[in-house]
């Protein structure tokens, strides 16, 4: 089975295509200056050319489906629909922050992915590692930095035993929420609060590719009529159209 998948949360967006025998096969990253929507179409078409593949040869489509940007979310997930329209292919979705915390498998600390949301909030999850995948410990929000990490602060303890070992606990941070909000991270969490390599403070396309491919393997796709973006919250237009 072959996917392509489309990545467009954030401002680096881009686009892999994955193969269920040979894994990763070609991953495109954009950064955005211009809108995602000038550019996918012929980013698609290249990274296809790169890979020697028709559209026709691919089995599914993958997509991150939020929370992010809205607009892009937007353009990716109606790129893939007419996709999915134009060759009969079905579409897997996949949460943002879940894809994002797959860039750390194995991690032995909790991993918290941050999207900047606007208005002083971040996207945010707390994810741990258990066994073959990862589990939610915090789910999705929108929230307020500082009432997000007081509450990690006051649900989790500081330390840990290990063997003779006592370590502090630490939660590893990515994504440009991380970035922007450093300061008060570490203002509030000290030495605990980890931060990802500069290489992996963005969604990858990669991992929305590797993670579709599993569901589509296990037949889970979207229904691409109801399939929506997950926002977490409502847009501007909307908050304005129903005020």
């Amino acid at each position: 089975m072959k996917i392509l998948a489309i990545e467009t949360s954030t401002m680096l967006g881009g686009i892999a295509v994955a193969d269920e025998s040979t894994g990763l096969v070609a991953e495109v990253r954009l950064n955005v200056k211009s809108t995602h929507s000038e550019r996918l179409m012929t980013e698609i078409d290249h990274i296809l050319r790169q890979s020697f593949l028709e559209l026709s040869q691919i089995d599914a489509f993958a997509i991150a489906i939020g929370p992010g940007s809205f607009t892009g979310l937007r353009i990716g997930l109606s790129t893939v629909k007419g996709l999915s329209y134009a060759t009969g292919k079905p579409i897997v979705s996949i949460p943002t922050l879940e894809a994002f915390a797959w860039q750390f498998p194995y991690c032995r600390y909790p991993v918290c992915p941050m999207l900047d949301a606007r208005k002083k909030e971040v996207y945010t999850a707390l994810f741990r590692w258990d066994g073959d995948g990862f589990v939610r410990s915090i789910n999705g929000v929108s929230v307020g930095v500082q009432g997000f990490l007081e509450s990690i602060s006051q649900s989790s303890p500081v330390s840990y035993s290990e063997g003779d070992v006592c370590e502090e606990r630490k939660i590893v941070f990515a994504g440009e929420g991380a970035v922007l909000y450093k300061n008060e991270i570490v203002l509030q969490l000290g030495a605990a609060a980890c931060f990802a390599p500069s290489d992996r403070m963005v969604p990858s396309p990669a991992t929305v590719a590797m993670l579709g491919l599993r569901k589509a393997l296990q037949g889970d796709f979207s229904e691409p009529v109801g399939l929506t973006p997950y926002y977490i919250r409502s847009s501007e237009a909307e908050i304005k159209w129903n005020g």
